[in-house]
């Protein structure tokens, strides 16, 4: 009695377990605000088993290297390393068991189960994250060179528009001579400093909204570059300003070599700057990156220092004040929070190799998972019905005693998916039905090896006890093979593949403990509640 007890103590306990594992919880989940259209996260209660892309939906992402801005020599290396890179943010995204894999040599497939924001997806995967700090054009060089570049225009045939005094007067500061030098026609403007005005700081030029992309590509012409002082660049603002009533886009001369590069932060965040209620980023230079920031700040006292991400810079050069260590944070301005939080996230995973283009871009339905799920359920139901009829039908009381410990069995089985944070897919479903046979497929060999028993002429309680013993080899042979195969099935795979090899290891271990450990039980239990019985249904 007291070895029935212990038993029943254990299976209490994986009973127990298993309920708690499946109570459902509160889980964060993006939706779709009906009123604005955004993205906004909502609460939602439910049983913690992680669905797979194909039964919850999702996304489904395909990217190659872009070539168009600039070629890659070789893109295999180039899509090994992104995808090391991808795979660090999107685990830090938040998706359960994402999907990050190398398809052929050049292209990255990425699976996001049960995102419902597209967009802030293929931002987070595809922004570079290149993070660069560089003093800006301090000595007005770029201004210097501007009669040069407006020559190489004029002689390449490019005009200027009939007249923009104002541009040039405030240009050079009122000093029109210096704007007509090395012009044939005097009272022809400049082809690209007759759309320049003269910003708030050395290095900083405002361009009207409406004259971006034009003055954008002139200063990406090749001769452009060329006539270019060589120790700057331009680059771009990350967003239009409003100076009075008119949009304009700022664009910044800055030093062509960064004083420091995002290579060496080490921690970035989000949150909101207790004097304005604005979001920022706040970052970690490692002890090698805290000490060049040191030496270059200190000898940049005075001047302005563009922080640049991806090309573009961030917000309003800063003057730097005095010597900056290890810490500075990026100003994010009206952007919203989840934006710095995003930006952190890509800075803290790193900056890709090369740019990411999207090739293919699916969004998986969740009305389609759905239909699996039913569909699965179908099957395992229909699955499980045929067994218990020819269980009970061929081993009777026996039988439904296997069919018993079988709702034990399925218990177990969602319980450990849920208890491990296991993702559950399609194919899983194939492998939870699978398992089921597999669960009495047990039972079978035990309940064969009792008639042998019995056969035999042993009493019933030494019939049980070695029908169980020597059927013990076989089940342990057919399902340690069955679980190897489904290691080695989850480490080559990808996935789905995955997915099926999980729930078919659950399953199996959740079969062992039903089929022999709780049938046993109930065996034990039968026999001692009728300790007159000669025979056995079986």
């Amino acid at each position: 009695m007291g070895k029935i007890r212990q038993r029943l103590i254990v299976i209490g306990i994986l009973i127990l377990v298993s309920i708690a594992a499946l109570i459902p919880r509160n889980a964060t989940i993006r939706v779709e605000d009906k009123n604005t259209g955004r993205m906004k996260d909502s609460t939602v209660r439910r049983v913690p088993i992680n669905l797979g892309l194909d039964l919850q939906g999702g996304i489904h992402l395909a990217l190659e290297v872009d070539q168009s801005k600039g070629p890659v020599p070789d893109c295999a290396d180039a899509i090994q390393r992104a995808e090391r890179v991808v795979r660090t943010r999107i685990d830090e995204f938040g998706t359960t068991e994402p999907v990050v894999q190398i398809q052929g040599r050049c292209r990255l497939i990425v699976e996001l189960a049960g995102e419902k924001d597209p967009a802030r997806a293929r931002n987070i995967v595809q922004r570079t994250a290149f993070l660069e700090f560089r003093i800006t054009d301090m000595k007005n060089l770029f201004r210097d060179a501007l009669p040069q570049i407006d020559g190489v225009l004029r002689r390449a045939g490019i005009k200027g528009p009939a007249a923009a005094p104002s541009a040039v007067a405030q240009l050079f500061g009122g000093d029109t001579a210096k704007a007509k030098k090395d012009t044939a026609d005097a009272n022809a403007p400049g082809v690209l400093s007759s759309l320049l005005f003269q910003g708030s700081m050395p290095g900083e030029y405002l361009v009207p909204e409406e004259q971006w992309q034009r003055v954008d590509s002139l200063i990406q012409r090749a001769d452009v570059k060329a006539a270019m002082p060589r120790t700057i660049e331009l680059r771009w603002g990350a967003q239009t300003e409003s100076r009075g009533a008119r949009p304009y886009r700022a664009l910044y001369a800055v030093d062509a070599k960064p004083i420091i590069t995002g290579e060496e932060l080490v921690k970035a965040s989000a949150r909101r700057d207790p004097t304005n209620n604005q979001p920022i980023v706040p970052f970690e230079l490692s002890r090698r990156g805290a000490r060049i920031f040191s030496q270059e700040t200190a000898r940049h006292i005075g001047d302005y220092m563009a922080i640049i991400l991806d090309g573009r810079v961030q917000g309003e050069p800063p003057v730097i004040k005095g010597q900056i260590g290890a810490n500075g944070q990026i100003e994010m301005g009206s952007k919203p929070l989840q934006e710095a939080s995003d930006l952190a996230l890509v800075l803290r995973a790193g900056a890709l190799p090369a740019p990411l283009t999207i090739v293919d871009e699916r969004t998986i339905s969740g009305t389609l998972g759905a239909d699996s799920i039913h569909d699965g359920v179908l099957a395992g139901v229909v699955g499980v019905l045929l067994v218990i009829v020819i269980m009970i039908g061929y081993y009777r009381m026996s039988g439904a005693l296997a069919v018993a410990a079988l709702t034990l069995y399925c218990l177990f089985t969602l319980g450990g998916l849920a208890l491990f944070g296991f993702t559950l897919t399609l194919p899983g479903l194939a492998g939870f039905v699978l398992s089921i046979g597999i669960a009495v497929d047990a039972n079978v060999l035990i309940f064969e090896r009792i008639r042998e028993e019995l056969v035999h002429g042993k009493s019933l309680r030494l019939a049980v006890d070695d029908g169980f013993l020597h059927a013990m080899n076989a089940i342990v042979d057919s399902n340690v093979s069955t679980i190897l195969t489904a290691l080695i099935l989850y480490a080559v795979g990808t996935g789905p593949v995955q997915g099926f090899a999980i729930t078919l290891i659950i399953g199996i271990i959740a079969s062992m403990i039903s089929a022999v450990f709780v049938v046993k039980t109930l065996f034990l239990m039968w026999l001692q509640r009728r300790p007159d019985m000669v025979t056995l249904s079986i």
